[in-house]
């Protein structure tokens, strides 16, 4: 298992880690497998969608602020971070690509995603790669 860390800017953001998802999956040595992307935080995720325009981004964050905005009357959280929790629940903490010749499987506009809702943080991502 491999692991890194993402420093991240702002409260509400998406970081691009598709690269250091395709190398681990080279060093991992895996020809033929899964290659997993797991992230052990409770108010951030990991999701895979489109990096080629990042109007993308933009928008799932705005629909996500939109409908989920940091304060709502009757959260009881005392942190103030109750929108990030559900954000977080919502993408997902981990993400699972197959791997065919020692590649990660992502459509032609897809990448890995690191997702941050409660920001800026020092956070982690755990990667697995299992196979032949």
């Amino acid at each position: 298992m491999d692991t890194f860390e993402i420093q991240t800017q702002q409260r509400n953001e998406f970081i691009d880690i598709t690269d250091r998802v395709r190398h681990h999956v080279k060093r991992s040595g895996v020809r033929q497998g899964i290659c997993v992307v797991y992230c052990p935080h409770t108010t951030a995720a990991i999701t895979i969608n489109e990096n080629a325009d990042p109007d993308v981004v933009h928008d799932m964050l705005l629909w996500l602020n939109r409908t989920i905005p940091k304060d709502q009357p009757g959260f009881r959280h005392d942190e103030g971070n109750s929108d990030s929790h559900l954000k977080a629940s919502l993408v997902g903490p981990s993400v699972t690509l197959l791997v065919e010749n020692g590649e990660p499987v992502l459509g032609r506009w897809q990448g890995v995603f690191f997702c941050e809702f409660d920001g800026p943080r020092t956070r982690r991502v755990h990667i697995q790669s299992l196979g032949a």
